[in-house]
């Protein structure tokens, strides 16, 4: 017969194992992300990692006391609700609002942290070492950064605030913040757990995360929320310390570095710093960027018609298609598709050109056109792709301004000057479908707009590609 300290001993081997098993599933769910071919089964295999975890925890965890956790109908009453939630939520998101409902989500990653921060506070501060009450207050404070600032960056996305809003000395205000934050923290660590500074950190952490986004705006915004998410993973692997748990550990870990990584790939892409991009307000600026585009050109807008479009992609031999938000908002990535394929049914040669920061979140081209199974050979990324223009007998820019703006390349007094762009102008034909002439989400002027080789087909997205579509079944 097996005593109960032998049992307990198992189930808690059991456990190691289901949190081994739910890190591996993490690791490599995680790479599989890496390519479009095998994101969807990536993150599949990733939220089983999680779910074991889960469960693994509710029914085999043990405290010092050898008691399990319990309350069984308030864990699984709140997992139901939560499930329910986002599920309906993901399924109604439109492709438009996906950056936002990211910001909302992470912003909830963020005070589930902070949350953790403040009940264990409220056990642990009597007693417990400076070690453990630095990683207390360490969840705490990036937690609640992340989730004020997500808050933020979500209004922002929704158009519930103003893209930029800076208050007089922000830089100076929200410098002096964060090194009040940082000082109070160490001196609660030190041996001064005092409640009331305790919750003067939270406060603190909540300001400095809106002031943080709040003067954000324009391109800048899929760096913010990449910059957002890495917070919440380092806030989650300080709960993983805390409660010595190895999955909680490795996966905020993982999501730490990962943000990171692909905050620092997003900064390169607009060959900007991460201290520009919090400090540099870009986006903000003046909305002809330095000066008026047409003067820089030499030229006039000329417009053009679906039949006129029709005519140039049915006679070319290479058409590159460069995807931008304003497909999202048109909901026209569908009849792109369609418009693809009945170009290469006549020989023609079609590709994507996919920009890093093209939309509202890093990604957001690739998950739009893969929504209409646009084939994921055919979606190429900036570095692959640029050389390849000036062979191209079409491009075609449909809602994208900003990362096919020659001003990067040629005027320094642009604010996005020196930010690596789609090289569409270098094109025999460049056609832009947009709904008008006004400037994009950094609020500068495009000067492709105006260049001799550039024709723009206005109206919405989805309508002017119809009528291109009906026009070439007509030939």
């Amino acid at each position: 017969m097996v005593d109960k300290s032998t049992t307990e001993m198992l189930q808690q081997y059991w456990l190691y194992l289901i949190y081994l098993l739910g890190s591996v599933f993490f690791i490599v769910g995680l790479k599989m992300l890496s390519g479009p071919k095998t994101a969807r089964n990536g993150n599949f295999l990733a939220a089983a990692g999680m779910t074991i975890a889960i469960l693994g925890t509710i029914f085999m965890h043990k405290n010092e006391d050898g008691e399990s956790i319990g309350n069984y109908g308030w864990i699984f009453g709140g997992i139901a609700i939560g499930t329910v939630v986002g599920w309906i939520s993901a399924k109604k998101v439109k492709m438009t609002a996906m950056p936002q409902m990211v910001s909302l989500f992470n912003g909830m990653g963020g005070a589930c942290a902070a949350l953790i921060s403040l009940v264990e506070f409220g056990h642990m501060h009597h007693d417990a070492s400076p070690a453990t009450i630095l990683t207390i207050v360490a969840g705490l404070v990036i937690g609640s950064i992340s989730f004020s600032g997500s808050i933020i960056a979500y209004a922002k996305l929704q158009e519930i605030m103003k893209k930029t809003f800076k208050l007089p000395a922000q830089n100076i205000l929200t410098i002096v913040l964060l090194l009040s934050i940082l000082g109070l923290s160490i001196y609660i660590a030190i041996g001064h757990p005092s409640a009331a500074l305790f919750y003067t950190v939270f406060v603190l952490s909540l300001l400095y995360g809106i002031l943080f986004v709040l003067p954000i705006g324009g391109a800048d915004m899929p760096v913010v929320i990449s910059l957002l998410n890495s917070f919440t993973g380092v806030a989650a692997a300080f709960g993983g310390f805390l409660y010595d748990n190895q999955v909680m550990l490795t996966g905020g870990i993982l999501v730490g570095s990962a943000g990171t990584l692909l905050t620092i790939l997003m900064c390169n892409a607009m060959n900007r710093s991460l201290t520009n991009v919090i400090f540099g307000s870009f986006g903000g600026g003046s909305s002809q960027g330095g000066g008026d585009a047409s003067s820089f050109a030499g030229g006039a807008v000329k417009s053009s018609t679906p039949s006129d479009v029709a005519i140039l992609m049915n006679y070319a031999q290479k058409v590159i298609v460069v995807p931008g938000y304003g497909l999202a908002v048109a909901q026209a990535q569908h009849v792109i598709h369609e418009l693809e394929a009945l170009l290469e049914g006549r020989g023609v040669e079609v590709k994507y050109a996919i920009h890093p920061v093209a939309g509202r979140m890093p990604g957001h081209m690739n998950v739009l056109l893969a929504e209409s199974n646009v084939a994921y050979d055919k979606l190429v990324e900036m570095e692959e792709i640029n050389d390849q223009f000036a062979t191209t007998d079409v491009v075609f820019v449909v809602g994208a301004n900003d990362v096919v703006n020659p001003a990067a390349r040629s005027n320094p007094a642009s604010p996005i000057y020196g930010m690596p762009i789609l090289n569409a102008d270098k094109a025999r034909t460049v056609i832009v479908s947009k709904r008008s002439m006004a400037a994009g989400y950094a609020g500068i002027d495009n000067e492709l707009f105006y260049y001799p080789n550039c024709l723009m087909l206005f109206g919405d997205a989805k309508d002017s590609i119809t009528k291109v579509v009906n026009e070439l079944k007509g030939m």
